[in-house]
C-alpha cells in the first residue's frame, strides 16, 4: 500500500528530500527543553515574546554581554567627565602654544585651526568620533599625532605594570595564605602590622624612601632615576626598572594580601576542608589543593581593582623616577595645557579600569562553581 502524503512528507523531512526541512540544532534544543530555552515557564505556560528574548540571553554568556555593555556605558560617561574636566583647566591652550607675546590675531587664527572656537558640544563630538576611529588628536605642543606620541610610552607603562603584577600578586597570595595558617600567631601579627603600615604610605613616599635607601644616600646600588632613551625598549634596562617596580609592588601587595588572608581563614573553617582533613589528606594538600582555589575567587576582584589602580598610581611613580611612560606624558600635558594628550591618557586609564574589571568578572565565574551555578 503506498504511503500517504503526510507519511511521505515526514519521510522527506528525515531523509532530506522534499517536504519539511530538517530541524536545526537550535530548534532541536528548543524542542527538547523549551523551559531552558526560555519559551515556557516552569508551569508550562508560554512566555511573552519580549520575555523570551530576555531568557535566551541569560546565563553566563548573557552576564558577560551585560558586563561588556555596562563597560561601554562607563567609558562613555568617563569620556564626558574627562572632556568637561579638560575644558575647565585654567589658561588658554592657544596662548600656551604661542607664548605670552602672541598677538590677538594669531591667537584667534590658532583657536580657529584647533577648533577651539566651536561650541563645546561640537568639540566633544569631534573628539569622541575621532577616538572611535582611532584618532586621538594632535598634540598642541609636539605637533604630532597623540597616538604616535604615546605609543612607546604606553608600552613602557604596560611593561612596568606587568612586572609589578607578576611580583605583587603571587607575593600577596603567599602572604595571605601564610597569615591564615598562622592565624593569631606572632608571624600573623607581624605581617598584619607591616602590611597595614605599608598600605598607609603614599606611593611617592615609598619611592623617595627607596631612592634614599638604595639609590643615593645609604647603599647607592641602583640608579635613582630611570633614564631610558625614548626609542629604546625598557626591558633592555633591567636595573632602571627595579626601583619603580618595587614601589608599585609595595603599593599593591598589602591590600591583596589582607583580603586573601580573610578569604583563606573563612575557607579553612568550612565543612569540606574539615572533611578533607578527616579523610587523612596532608595539610599541604588540603591548603594548596582544596582551600586555596576556593579562597582565590573573592580576592580576584580586589586584585583587579588594585591592578587597575596601578594605571593611575603609575603617574606618581613615573614622575618620581623620571620614567618615560604615560604618567610623565600626563604631567607634561597638564603643565603645558596640551589638552589632546591629557584627554587621551585619562581615557586610556579609564579603559584599563573597565577591561581589568571585566576580566576579573570572567575569572571569578571560571574559578567559582557557586557563581556558575547561580548564573545558569
Amino acid at each position: 500500500m503506498p504511503p500517504s502524503s503526510s507519511e511521505a512528507e515526514a519521510a522527506g523531512a528525515v531523509e532530506g528530500g522534499p517536504g519539511l526541512a530538517p530541524p536545526t540544532s537550535a530548534e532541536a534544543v528548543v524542542a527538547a527543553d523549551p523551559i531552558s530555552a526560555g519559551l515556557l515557564t516552569e508551569t508550562g505556560t508560554a512566555l511573552p515574546r519580549g520575555r523570551r528574548r530576555l531568557r535566551i540571553f541569560r546565563g553566563i554568556s548573557g552576564f558577560i554581554v551585560r558586563r561588556i555593555l555596562l563597560g561601554v556605558l562607563t567609558l562613555f560617561v568617563a569620556s564626558i567627565i574627562i572632556f568637561a574636566a579638560t575644558q575647565a583647566l585654567p589658561g588658554d591652550p592657544a596662548r600656551a602654544v604661542l607664548g605670552r607675546t602672541a598677538t590677538p590675531e594669531s591667537l584667534a587664527a590658532l583657536r580657529e585651526q584647533l577648533g577651539l572656537d566651536k561650541p563645546v558640544t561640537e568639540q566633544y563630538w569631534d573628539w569622541l568620533s575621532g577616538v572611535l576611529t582611532g584618532d586621538l588628536g594632535t598634540s598642541l605642543v609636539a605637533g604630532q599625532p597623540v597616538s604616535e606620541l604615546l605609543g612607546s610610552r604606553l608600552v613602557n607603562s604596560a611593561f612596568l605594570m606587568l612586572l609589578a603584577a607578576l611580583v605583587s600578586v603571587p607575593l600577596a597570595i603567599l602572604i595571605g595564605v601564610v597569615s591564615a595558617r598562622r592565624r593569631d600567631g606572632p608571624l600573623d601579627h607581624t605581617l598584619s602590622v607591616v602590611t597595614l603600615a605599608l598600605a598607609a604610605l603614599p606611593e611617592f613616599v615609598v619611592g623617595i624612601a627607596f631612592v634614599v635607601l638604595l639609590g643615593t644616600t645609604v647603599f647607592e646600588v641602583l640608579p635613582p632615576v630611570s633614564l631610558i632613551p625614548p626609542d629604546e625598549a625598557p626591558w633592555n634596562y633591567p636595573k632602571e626598572l627595579i626601583l619603580p617596580t618595587l614601589t608599585l609592588v609595595v603599593a599593591v601587595t598589602p591590600y591583596i594580601s589582607r583580603i586573601m588572608r580573610a578569604s583563606m581563614i573563612e575557607v579553612l573553617e568550612s565543612d569540606y576542608v574539615e572533611m578533607a582533613r578527616l579523610k587523612g589528606l596532608r595539610e599541604r594538600k588540603v591548603v594548596w589543593g582544596h582551600a586555596l582555589p576556593n579562597a582565590v575567587a573573592p580576592a580576584i576582584q580586589v586584585t583587579a581593582i588594585n591592578l587597575a589602580y596601578l594605571a593611575g598610581g603609575i603617574v606618581v611613580v613615573e614622575f618620581v623616577f623620571a620614567y618615560p611612560g604615560i604618567g610623565a606624558a600626563l604631567v607634561d600635558g597638564v603643565e603645558n595645557r596640551d589638552i589632546p594628550v591629557v584627554q587621551a591618557v585619562a581615557l586610556i586609564i579609564a579603559a584599563v579600569y573597565v577591561i581589568l574589571n571585566l576580566i576579573a568578572d570572567v575569572a571569578t565565574i571560571l574559578v567559582s562553581p557557586r557563581v556558575r551555578t547561580a548564573l545558569r
